[in-house]
């Protein structure tokens, strides 16, 4: 499952079972009439229109946050940007539809369905007649089992970085016509449709030198409705051309530039007419709704109108008071500066009025982290106390409420609402509870108000504290309290020095003015006090990114921290780049509680399995985790997803999964918060693109309106989000 777990919460009548390593699970939602599937809680809003009324022609600028190292996906390099080349150029036999479950991709196959089970699982495609690569050749068998070959792991010359599935193909071979393609499995393989998405040409796979090297700077052989044209490395950018031998609905479009550019610059990139679609932030978003909304006759503040005369009113005192920088008083200077830069902002406002924002909930869903390899959290029941302690609706409703977004908390680690194995789970450890959580933490041996051992001061450390950086306790920071004022714990300079260190708050927990004396309890006020246990107070690192792009996390870690607060358990912020904060972090285990995502999965069984596998010792001393980042698994889970993973019944397989989801809620090694906004700034005349929510892009039907046309009647986005 990128880049973009949770957790449990617990009651103190649960403390007994899991002492006992017993854990009784609520009755799975499935068990009713109803599907606990339910619906996906966002659509897709890509303006949707017919292809007659799409002009030919016109190239789609598109932005992207990298260029990537490679085209090859099945590399461990790959990113985002590599799975949407591969979207747009390469065949898929399955893809992702509108509700996050698996299709059929009719442009590239007839069928494909198990036609055997007895004595192995067969697969049977049949491929569509007219499907070929763009060198004119027949997709079929031997491309099939070039990648098997690669893929299988058999051959450590591949420099693959995933194999599931394909490790258990027992060989691959032609079927009665040049259509078909046999795949027989040596051991059954639920997640079958999985396979050959993206299909890379035998010419890529066929061979360790073309896999390893062949498609990471260029993909000569194609079979999509574009090409790659060009990969410019210098100015960051990939160029899509319309693909000739493409069988299908011819694209629309001439061409895609997909190029790269940070998101805090990507408004102003907008403005400037070198974007037509980006994803964007909230901030950038509310910005392109003001400006798209008519002029208001109201406040000359409001609506792109108002910006208009804005900027007639400053270019005309700019022009009556000069633009000599040199001018000898300082606040002249400064103001026309400020005039300047809000100039620059209305003409931005102005330019952005011809674009609009479209939103859905993005197929990923953000976690709050819970390391339990050691410290406090290694313990279950102070997992289970903080999860306990969270109010994840209201957690939600901090993100999406504002963006006009459904705000319903993600009930499952392993699928979102909509697609096949969902369903609520979180039954499993039970509502937010305050008290609850405070008799797990009791009885985890966590007093209030109990000794603390105070360590030495360390001076130095101190005043870089407070000149370089922060080691916020118990606040993220951007908060502030009734009275506008930075609250008292907060980290006076709003981030974090640029190594990354931190600093301890020299009064940690306890009501300002009324601390304890070293090494003793305070009397008075011990409800506030804070938790402690063998000399050592009960506080968590929290780790955040630092960038720009990183606010909303900060938002959300700046709520949880005060709901834990409410049960005594204290937090010290750490924030880091953004370029080290998975790798250094995140992957490496230094931290206590983390927010990252995972994206969604129509294949949990094979996907999530490395994200939840138990950690096991390595041979060189180690522990191998594969992508398990919080160290928390159980043998139960992995024998769930053994199952699972191994059963043709899709039923039997759904609810393994659930079964899998419901012990990973109670093991409380992290806790789904929310899926995540996907927010996408679209020129107006723009079709068929925008926010996809969980469906994959029809790139062929994607294109700029003819002119005098309208979008053909759908869901659109003039006022997505609130100012």
């Amino acid at each position: 499952m990128s880049q973009h777990g949770v957790g449990p919460r617990a009651i103190a009548r649960s403390v007994a079972f899991l002492t006992a390593g017993v854990l009784a699970v609520p009755a799975l939602a499935g068990c009713g009439s109803e599907d606990p599937a339910g619906k996906p809680l966002a659509g897709p809003d890509i303006q949707p229109a017919g292809r007659d009324r799409i002009a030919d022609g016109g190239t789609l600028r598109w932005a992207v946050d990298s260029l990537p190292e490679t085209l090859n996906t099945f590399q461990s390099d790959a990113d985002a940007t590599t799975a949407r080349v591969a979207q747009a150029v390469l065949p898929s036999m399955f893809r992702m539809n509108a509700s996050g479950r698996p299709e059929r991709n009719p442009a590239y196959l007839e069928s494909a369905k198990v036609v055997d089970t007895e004595p192995k699982q067969v697969v049977l495609y049949k491929l569509d007649q007219q499907a070929v690569w763009s060198d004119g050749r027949e997709i079929g068998a031997a491309d099939f089992a070039a990648q098997w070959r690669a893929l299988s792991g058999k051959d450590t010359a591949y420099w693959t970085a995933r194999n599931a599935g394909y490790d258990r193909i027992q060989k691959i071979e032609r079927g009665d016509n040049d259509l078909e393609v046999r795949v027989t499995f040596s051991r059954p393989y639920a997640d079958w449709r999985s396979l050959f998405s993206p299909l890379y040409p035998k010419d890529v796979m066929g061979t360790p030198d073309s896999f390893n090297d062949g498609a990471r700077r260029k993909l000569k052989v194609t079979a999509g409705p574009f090409t790659v044209k060009k990969v410019d490395r210098k100015d960051e950018e990939i160029t899509l051309a319309r693909n000739p031998r493409w069988w299908g609905e011819p694209a629309k479009l001439s061409g895609i530039v997909l190029r790269t550019v940070p998101r805090d610059k990507r408004a102003a990139e907008l403005a400037a007419g070198d974007l037509d679609l980006a994803e964007v932030d909230p901030a950038a978003a509310r910005r392109i709704t003001v400006a798209a909304r008519p002029q208001s006759s109201g406040s000359p503040l409001m609506g792109p109108g108002a910006d208009r005369t804005t900027a007639r009113a400053l270019e005309s005192w700019a022009v009556a008071n000069g633009t000599d920088e040199d001018a000898a008083d300082e606040e002249t200077v400064a103001r026309k500066k400020l005039h300047k830069a809000a100039a620059t902002y209305a003409r931005q406002q102005q330019a952005l009025g011809g674009f609009e924002v479209r939103k859905s909930l993005e197929p990923a869903y953000t976690q709050l982290a819970l390391n339990g390899a050691e410290g406090p959290l290694s313990d279950e029941r102070v997992r289970r106390a903080v999860a306990r302690a969270l109010d994840r609706k209201k957690l939600a409703e901090a993100v999406l409420k504002p963006l006009g977004l459904p705000a319903v908390p993600v009930g499952s680690h392993l699928a979102l609402s909509g697609q096949a194995a969902y369903a609520d789970n979180s039954g499993a450890l039970g509502d937010q509870d305050t008290k609850e959580a405070q008799a797990l933490l009791a009885d985890a041996g966590w007093v209030r108000g109990g000794p603390i051992e105070e360590k030495k001061k360390d001076k130095e450390k101190e005043k870089a504290a407070g000149s370089e950086g922060e080691k916020a306790t118990g606040r993220s920071g951007d908060d502030e309290g009734d009275d506008g004022k930075a609250r008292s714990q907060h980290d006076p300079a709003g981030h974090l020095a640029q190594d990354g260190r931190q600093y301890k708050h020299p009064h940690q927990g306890g009501a300002p003015g009324a601390y304890a004396p070293q090494g003793t309890a305070a009397p008075a006020n011990r409800e506030s006090a804070p938790l402690a246990k063998n000399g050592k107070p009960l506080t968590l690192r929290f780790v955040l990114p630092s960038g720009p792009g990183s606010q909303t996390l900060r938002t959300v870690a700046d709520r949880v921290t005060r709901m834990l607060e409410r049960v005594g358990i204290g937090t010290e912020i750490s924030k880091v780049s953004d370029e080290s904060y998975f790798k250094d972090h995140i992957a490496s285990g230094q931290y206590d509680l983390a927010l990252y995502s995972w994206p969604a999965t129509a294949y949990p069984a094979t996907d999530a399995r490395p994200v939840y596998a138990k950690p096991v010792p390595a041979a060189d001393g180690s522990l191998s985790i594969e992508q398990n980042y919080t160290r928390v698994g159980t043998d139960q889970v992995d024998q769930l997803f053994d199952e699972a993973v191994a059963t043709l019944d899709e039923d039997e397989s759904r609810s393994l999964i659930r079964k899998a989801d419901s012990r990973i809620w109670a093991a409380a090694g992290s806790i789904p918060l929310y899926q995540r906004p996907q927010l996408v700034a679209a020129r107006k005349n723009l079709v068929n693109a925008g926010a996809f929510g969980f469906g994959a892009p029809a790139f062929e039907d994607m294109g700029f309106l003819k002119k005098g046309m309208k979008p053909a009647a759908g869901p659109s986005a003039k006022e997505t989000v609130t100012s």
